[in-house]
């Protein structure tokens, strides 16, 4: 009962949290829901950037590739090396969903130190980059959860809960309590690292406008690159964790 409690008020601390606000937001009314505007106002500019970049490049692919299909290609080498080096042998099935991940955050946080959208007016609220947003990041956690208990159950079926009782049924509680506490440490790690980021650059820019703010803002554009490759990491890591049955 008391891992039950526990695990409940983590999923509850979760739900809590989505409700954080740093800045000024403004929400779209859909039935009865409040969505976040310019969460998926950022996030749809995310995907149509990754779309279009994608498109552009493999729709006339080269014997002898250009520019562009060298950079995709040298993507796609990386994404498959982190996932094969966490997952094993097993990778080539999540290879598009740790890419998805990996390519969506970063070009989520570059955006967030690249473009100028609080510069863009809202009736009610100001535009950040779709990982500034809480609820971005816990739905980011969220499906890494789902895909890793997928990839337990579809390998070893009902077995595989057998790992909460290894190497010792004392274990039990804390290795449930694991579960639930991954995303939530994946989610608060990615939302403070990239909300941190641009609070400095705003500070800065209003304190010296001129100067000052550029490596700053140049260390945020590493940082940002380092976050998305440590989520994607993470997550891959997790995915063969559960297909191994091994911490």
């Amino acid at each position: 009962m008391d891992v039950l409690s526990c695990s409940t008020n983590t999923l509850k601390g979760l739900y809590d949290i989505s409700g954080v606000e740093v800045g000024q937001h403004f929400y779209w009314q859909i039935g009865g829901f409040q969505v976040h505007g310019q969460v998926l106002i950022t996030s749809w500019v995310v995907i149509a950037i990754l779309l279009g970049s994608a498109s552009i490049v493999v729709r006339n692919p080269q014997t002898i590739p250009n520019d562009g299909q060298n950079f995709f290609e040298y993507v796609l080498e990386f994404i498959r090396d982190v996932s094969k080096t966490q997952i094993g042998e097993e990778y080539g099935p999540w290879v598009p969903f740790i890419g998805t991940l990996f390519l969506f955050i970063f070009v989520s946080n570059w955006s967030g130190a690249l473009l100028p959208w609080k510069l863009i007016e809202l009736p009610h609220g100001e535009l950040a980059a779709p990982t500034n947003d809480i609820n971005t990041t816990v739905a980011l956690a969220l499906l890494t959860s789902v895909a890793y208990f997928y990839a337990g159950l579809s390998k070893k079926g009902l077995g595989y809960f057998s790992k909460y009782i290894q190497p010792t049924p004392i274990l039990l509680p804390i290795n449930i309590l694991e579960d639930f506490t991954k995303p939530l440490s994946l989610s608060f790690r990615l939302f403070g690292n990239i909300l941190a980021d641009e609070l400095v650059v705003v500070v800065l820019v209003s304190l010296v406008p001129s100067v000052v703010p550029i490596p700053v803002m140049f260390l945020g554009l590493f940082t940002s690159g380092i976050q998305a490759l440590i989520f994607a990491t993470l997550a891959a890591a997790y995915i063969g964790e559960s297909m191994e049955g091994h911490h």
